[in-house]
């Protein structure tokens, strides 16, 4: 078994897995061995359920923002081919490419995997100039009559005084502008969490779908919680307020369709779930 990353709140789920490795690991051919390591596997596939049945928003942010969830350049590599991908800014990738043999425009947020990658892409936060190409791509998409699907991933837009004195809210504005008028066809996933305005820079969409254990929402949990009590003890109190999971937005209407994650959320398996993503996505070029 390929060792997982834990998240807080699967601790208990990580005790169970432990006895059963140091069993399997201690040369259990034994009756009795192979006999409590079942027992074991049983008892955690029922603590599984109940876990993954009643996930609180702040459980589902953490899902969201788990570091080996399938990201932009996942998507991109097992879904489309001849991905032509487009420089600038290194929090948002962008490009040509192809989907079901029919030419599209793709661009996403890239968090990035690893510390030093996520350094590299500004832990996908991305600067005015990552809209402004975003922006040069959708322009170039309904140029040549192409549709655009975006991901998005992203803690919000970067907040540095750098990124502020060359327009980020300019940018975001001016993207929020040319996309409510692109002619052609845009959709939009929430692959992971969306996050404020640097979000919503790539999401004024045709149609929006969200992964099952996606969040969207105005601010962070994290931000909220600072802003309204200055108390780090309430994010998830914030992140229940801000009705930010996907099942709260299609009930809101702000999202057009829940794509289902495996139990445990995409990293688990994130062949099943690249191939959910394919499918809902011919689903909608094709109404478009």
């Amino acid at each position: 078994v390929a060792m997982r990353d834990y998240l807080e709140f699967e601790k208990p789920l990580r005790e169970v897995e432990e006895k059963i490795e140091k069993l399997a690991a201690s040369g259990g051919t034994k009756a009795g061995v192979q006999d409590e390591i079942r027992k074991l596997r049983m008892k955690l596939a029922q603590l599984e359920h109940e876990l993954y049945a009643k996930l609180t928003p702040w459980q589902r942010t953490q899902l969201a923002r788990h570091p080996q969830r399938p990201s932009t350049l996942d998507y991109i590599g097992e879904i489309f081919r001849d991905f032509l991908e487009f420089h600038g800014d290194r929090s948002i990738v962008g490009g040509f490419a192809r989907f079901n043999d029919r030419s599209i425009m793709v661009i996403g947020h890239q968090k990035g995997k690893t510390l030093k990658e996520r350094m590299q892409r500004n832990f996908g936060m991305p600067n005015p100039e990552g809209y402004r190409k975003a922006l040069r791509l959708m322009k170039m998409a309904e140029k040549f009559g192409r549709p655009i699907v975006t991901f998005i991933d992203t803690p919000g837009a970067y907040p540095g005084i750098g990124a502020e004195e060359r327009g980020q809210a300019e940018a975001i504005a001016r993207n929020l502008y040319a996309m409510s008028r692109l002619t052609v066809p845009i959709i939009s996933i929430v692959i992971g969490e969306g996050g404020s305005g640097g979000a919503l820079a790539l999401g004024v969409s045709d149609r929006i779908l969200m992964l099952e254990h996606g969040v969207y929402s105005v601010i962070s949990p994290e931000g909220c919680a600072a802003i309204l009590w200055d108390d780090p003890a309430k994010v998830p109190d914030a992140a229940a307020s801000l009705k930010m999971t996907a099942q709260d937005l299609v009930d809101l209407r702000i999202v057009d369709d829940v794509i289902p994650e495996p139990l445990g959320g995409a990293h688990r398996e994130p062949k099943a779930v690249t191939d959910r993503v394919a499918k809902a996505l011919t689903n909608q070029l094709s109404q478009l």
